[in-house]
């Protein structure tokens, strides 16, 4: 993909309209006017189009959080969502990914069920490097709970919960995930759909764990990084770095020059499956090896 702000084939979504208004689900949305949730959620859905999926080929995985809003206004016709526990979507959507690798699995949570609630289970995934894709939704509060600090919140920020600002340095969460040897790490911002659609696109196509942040405007709770803040800092990547070291560095900067694009992919990415050694060979999935089992005799020893 063009890390330089890229145009999206409209003439493509045009011809593929019933697709796309399968996954537009006729359901009223109801975040907060101005909220980064809509452009995410649009960007979604023509990535998935635009890459030739129907609603009946994709599993999305909500956590609880504002993002999870959108469970059941995506994909209303056809398709599949699971509703997670707070901070745990991330083993929920592996063990979908692992039973079922013919469906596309795409999680979404936000930064205080990630990286606040449930952080283990995105370290255990970037390393197993499960076939999937997962949106950080980073809006640096939990918005739904009505605006306290996540583990993201930038340092001296005022927040429910924390009226005198944030005391601890803010985590980067593409610099965390960086950390643990990932296969594909990328980073977009709500304001700009276009962006967000083609880094979606290339996060569908790796072949491993995809994690993609999403830099989110929330209007009501965080309205210091205003989407007035982030076009006056957002730059894009005008190629990907070729080394973790490189997109380290890359992701580093939050507060003057923020980068936008593939920080790091390894494209001879081997997913988990594909690893195991008892997996070799075999053609079919594990949920096609499912079999029903008579445990009566078994039953019949405890009466």
């Amino acid at each position: 993909m063009s890390h330089q702000n890229p145009i999206v084939d409209y003439k493509i979504l045009a011809d593929r309209k019933d697709e796309y208004l399968k996954f537009e689900g006729g359901q009223r949305l109801t975040w907060c006017e101005g909220c980064g949730n809509y452009g995410i959620q649009k960007a979604l859905e023509r990535a998935l189009v635009l890459e030739g999926l129907k609603t009946s080929e994709v599993l999305f995985c909500f956590d609880i959080g504002c993002n999870g809003n959108g469970s059941d206004k995506i994909a209303g016709t056809g398709g599949y969502t699971l509703h997670g526990l707070h901070g745990r979507v991330i083993s929920a959507a592996a063990g979908a990914a692992l039973a079922n690798p013919r469906i596309k699995v795409i999680a979404s949570a936000g930064d205080g069920a990630t990286f606040s609630e449930g952080p283990g289970h995105l370290l255990h995934a970037v390393r197993s490097n499960y076939p999937m894709v997962f949106i950080l939704h980073n809006n640096e509060n939990f918005a739904l709970t009505t605006g306290q600090a996540s583990a993201l919140t930038r340092k001296g920020f005022p927040m429910n919960g924390s009226p005198d600002g944030v005391v601890m340095d803010p985590i980067n969460a593409c610099e965390f995930v960086l950390g643990l040897k990932p296969t594909f790490v990328a980073r977009s911002y709500s304001g700009d759909v276009n962006h967000m659609t083609e880094v979606l696109r290339a996060a569908i196509r790796h072949n491993g764990f995809a994690f993609v942040e999403m830099l989110q405007a929330c209007p009501t709770y965080n309205r210091v990084t205003s989407t007035a803040w982030f076009h006056e800092r957002i730059q894009y990547l005008k190629s990907a770095p070729k080394t973790i070291e490189a997109a380290r560095k890359a992701a580093a900067d939050l507060e003057k020059k923020i980068n936008l694009g593939i920080l790091y992919q390894d494209k001879k990415s081997v997913n988990f499956l594909e690893r195991l050694p008892a997996r070799q060979g075999i053609k079919t999935a594990l949920v096609d090896e499912v079999k029903a089992y008579d445990i009566r005799k078994l039953t019949e020893q405890f009466k």
